[in-house]
């Protein structure tokens, strides 16, 4: 392929870089989260700050913006500034345990190794098998790591891939434009590189499987290669396009001589239909390559490739301003090296929120080219990269990156395994992380449980994922993984613990959270639902002591406001110690105590079905004497018990006694 000086893969030459200027995604109507998100998705976390920041100002979801804000402010490097959003929400026992990873890389960046240390281990309690750590010990791409912390896309290959290479989108419209070397009765000439066909760019309806890849009509395609096209507008808001095609010099058409492998970007407009090519543009050079344009949405700046002297590695990435009368480009200015690398560095594209997306095999990543994100701070300057992750990256070469205004939607292109082709063009929706929310209520009397522990288990994998705790309204939220099962457990001390099995699979790339509310059903044990401490009665007495009083009114509360259909039955026993007649009385008097303390503080008279002394006779241990137990053992058997005859109108509890 023509770009031999620049030292890429021979099936990745020519690529769109690629210009954002589709028709205006408005999000003035959008709510503040929703603009927040939005935002967020577009890698334009300035802006996000902005809108969350407000949310805390208004008290909306605050919980959510805090996280959010604490992300966003570590993705820009401003780890003092992300450090007071961990702290307000990182005790709360509903937050994801990825925020305890977050939250100490955020401390270990600001020099708080200690903290940061004792945050890790907190979060490698549930992470145990999580290399991230080590991995950014290793490799120090903190925004990457923070940024992969969940699959954010799913990837998938176009209807309209060759058998030849296929690469590098744009659209405009309903178009989609991109380069080919596929065979058809204008293209049988091969390029001696690869015995491929000479790329041209094709176009084809993006929305409609039918629609066949057909030639842009006009000049822009010669015999030799042409690629990497990207819209934009001139003085006169009228279209241009501007397009790289390999340097030929006199007509010469042989391969081998520097002049003509190196590249040059071209513009072109519409005239009456058809593409005529107007300008070679000053920026190119018959000894070095500039290609792969994208311009930015305010048409001030082109953006493009160039292995021109003075630069850090083999290609790097350079701007030029845009004359405000269109014609003149300005000079080269080099994007410095938080970008470019001692490696090859190349397709730039904008998105909407002027985020430059590109192609490097010199920063780390997970093969050979792979796509990354700049991030910027508040001055705009561009302060890290991201690298995209799985599976926008591969083990193979990753380029091309076209993202939709929408913030959801693209193209990449790679010659990755299983693909059609040489290279093939791969459409991605990027996936927003997915919530699991939920209420858990009594299935008796439907109030709000809190204190319930929720645990997620993997069933694929049959192993535990993570867990947290409902808050005083039984609202309860954790992060989950999209096309996965699971089964959830809900446990709490006084309600016997429930399963609900449940798959994300069927779930919407545009959902963000799903529910699953519990219902649990109360143990049919009064100690265990008031939570009672044992009642004490002094030696030989019945009255109620003050301590006793304590636990008594936690009957009355239980009777009165927790399950107000509640009957039972008193029930007093003694020690074995003493005669059968002591004792009879002495549970009976006790009993009749508790009965009248517990009737005179609220309990309905109604709702005491007996109150009855057992003295000695159902002891729960084999004491039979002081000579023959523990002072604790006939400790256990003095006690008072309150057997459940009701605990809904109407439903009997038949384990009653």
């Amino acid at each position: 392929m023509a770009l031999k000086k620049m030292n890429i893969s021979k099936n990745i030459i020519l690529f769109a870089g690629l210009l954002f200027f589709q028709s205006q995604f408005s999000i003035a109507q959008l709510g503040i989260q929703k603009k927040a998100d939005y935002y967020f998705s577009q890698f334009s976390y300035i802006k996000a700050i902005g809108e969350y920041e407000k949310m805390v100002e208004d008290d909306r979801n605050t919980q959510y913006a805090h996280q959010q804000l604490a992300e966003c402010y570590l993705l820009i490097r401003d780890f003092k500034k992300s450090i007071p959003h961990f702290e307000a929400v990182i005790n709360d026992p509903m937050l994801p345990p990825d925020y305890y990873f977050k939250y100490g890389m955020a401390l270990y960046s600001d020099g708080q190794r200690k903290e940061a240390e004792k945050w890790l281990k907190k979060y490698r309690k549930f992470n145990k098998n999580d290399s991230r750590v080590d991995r950014f010990l290793k490799d120090g791409n903190l925004a990457s790591i923070v940024f992969n912390s969940r699959q954010r896309y799913d990837v998938e290959s176009v209807s309209f891939n060759s058998s030849e290479s296929d690469f590098g989108v744009f659209i405009d419209k309903d178009n989609l434009y991109f380069a080919s070397s596929r065979i058809d009765n204008s293209n049988k000439d091969v390029y001696g590189w690869n015995e491929e066909p000479w790329l041209d760019i094709y176009q084809v309806k993006e929305n409609n499987p039918m629609s066949v890849p057909k030639k842009i009509e006009g000049d822009i395609n010669t015999k030799f290669h042409e690629s990497s096209i990207t819209f934009s507008t001139n003085h006169k808001d009228s279209t241009i396009v501007y397009f790289t095609r390999n340097n030929y010099y006199d007509k010469k058409e042989g391969y081998g001589s520097k002049k003509e492998i190196n590249l040059k970007i071209y513009r072109a407009a519409l005239i009456d239909g058809e593409w005529k090519v107007n300008a070679n543009l000053k920026i190119n050079s018959d000894y070095f390559s500039t290609g792969h344009p994208t311009v930015n949405k305010a048409r001030t700046r082109i953006y493009y490739t160039s292995d021109r002297p003075g630069g850090y590695g083999g290609t790097d990435i350079y701007y030029s301003a845009i004359h405000e009368r269109g014609g003149i480009i300005g000079n080269p200015v080099n994007l410095g090296p938080k970008v470019n690398t001692e490696g090859n560095e190349m397709f730039p594209f904008l998105n909407e929120e002027g985020k430059l997306f590109f192609s490097s095999d010199g920063h780390v990543g997970f093969g050979q080219l792979d796509v990354y994100s700049t991030i910027s701070n508040q001055e705009d300057e561009i302060v890290d990269v991201i690298n995209l992750g799985t599976p926008i990256n591969s083990s193979s070469d990753d380029f091309g990156y076209f993202g939709h205004a929408n913030g959801i939607d693209g193209y990449i292109s790679s010659n990755r395994d299983g693909g059609k082709g040489g290279d093939d063009i791969y459409k991605f929706k990027f996936t927003p992380s997915l919530d699991l929310e939920g209420y858990v209520h009594d299935g008796i009397n439907n109030q709000p449980l809190d204190s319930v522990v929720i645990k997620l288990f993997d069933q694929t994998t049959n192993t535990f994922v993570t867990q947290t705790t409902t808050d005083k309204n039984g609202y309860y939220r954790m992060p989950v993984n999209r096309k996965a099962n699971y089964m959830m457990e809900a446990v709490r001390r006084t309600h016997p613990h429930k399963n609900i099995f449940f798959t994300t699979s069927k779930v919407k790339n545009s959902e963000k959270i799903i529910r699953e509310d519990f219902t649990l059903d109360p143990i049919l044990d009064l100690k265990t639902l008031a939570n009672l401490k044992k009642i004490y009665f002094d030696f030989n007495k019945s009255d109620i002591r003050p301590d006793a009083a304590l636990e008594l009114d936690k009957v009355v509360k239980v009777m009165t406001e927790t399950y107000p259909d509640l009957i039972i039955k008193l029930e007093a026993h003694t020690d074995p110690v003493g005669s059968d007649r002591y004792n009879d009385a002495l549970s009976e008097s006790r009993a009749k105590s508790s009965y009248e303390y517990l009737i005179a503080h609220g309990v309905s008279k109604d709702h005491i079905q007996s109150y009855k002394g057992y003295g000695k006779r159902r002891t729960i241990n084999k004491c039979t004497s002081k000579q023959d137990c523990t002072p604790e053992e006939l400790e256990l058997n003095r006690r008072t018990e309150f057997p459940i005859i009701q605990i809904k109108k109407g439903v009997i509890v038949s384990t009653a006694k």
